[in-house]
Order: C-alpha cells, then sequence, then structure tokens
C-alpha cells in the first residue's frame, strides 16, 4: 500500500495507468482506523491487479477538498486522472469496499 503526500498524489494517481484505489483518511477519524486493517488486506488480496494508495487528508487538507473528499473514511477509484466512484463515511463498509475493489479490476 502505497502512501501518498500532496506532492505525489499527481504522479502516482492523476497520471497512473489503469484504476487506482486510494484510501483517503485522518488522524482523528476512528472509522478510517477501524478500517484500515481490511484496506491492508485487500491490497495484499487483489494489489497485483490493481493499484492501491492511502492519503492521509489531515496532511493533505486542500488536496482533498479539491478532490471532493468532504467526508470521511472515503474509498475512491481512480481512473485516467478522474474520480469514477466512491463510498464514503456511513457506505464504507468491508462488504461495500470490496465490491468497489471488484468492479474495477
Amino acid at each position: 500500500m502505497l502512501e501518498l503526500t500532496k506532492e505525489t498524489f499527481e504522479a502516482e494517481v492523476l497520471k497512473a495507468e489503469g484504476a487506482v484505489f486510494v484510501d483517503f483518511f485522518g488522524d482523528g477519524c476512528v472509522p478510517c482506523q477501524a478500517l484500515m486493517p481490511f484496506v491492508h488486506e485487500m491490497a495484499e488480496k487483489y494489489g497485483d491487479k490493481l493499484k492501491f494508495c492511502s492519503l492521509n487528508t489531515t496532511k493533505a487538507r486542500r488536496l482533498a477538498i479539491g478532490l471532493k473528499v468532504l467526508g470521511l473514511p472515503t474509498m475512491a477509484i481512480f481512473k485516467d486522472g478522474q474520480k469514477v466512484e466512491e463510498v464514503v463515511k456511513d457506505d464504507a463498509t468491508p462488504e461495500n469496499i470490496e465490491a468497489l475493489i471488484k468492479k474495477h479490476l
């Protein structure tokens, strides 16, 4: 799982070929912390077919707002520099996250 920064986001996600899964999380986000082991498990399971990244929005607030990530946790799929689908807040359940990943493999 690649840890992104506001400096590396463009190169690793917006200019990447194929689909990229991004886990947007924050330092004080309890649901984010609870989902993290599951997301890392998905990265191990599907990492050969899909690029997995995470971005701490506490350190990249402007970037997150610019991407319309206004609630946490947010799990998003990007393709060709565009956010194509996401699950947010209460919809960010392990079942929904895995379904999102499988849809874009």
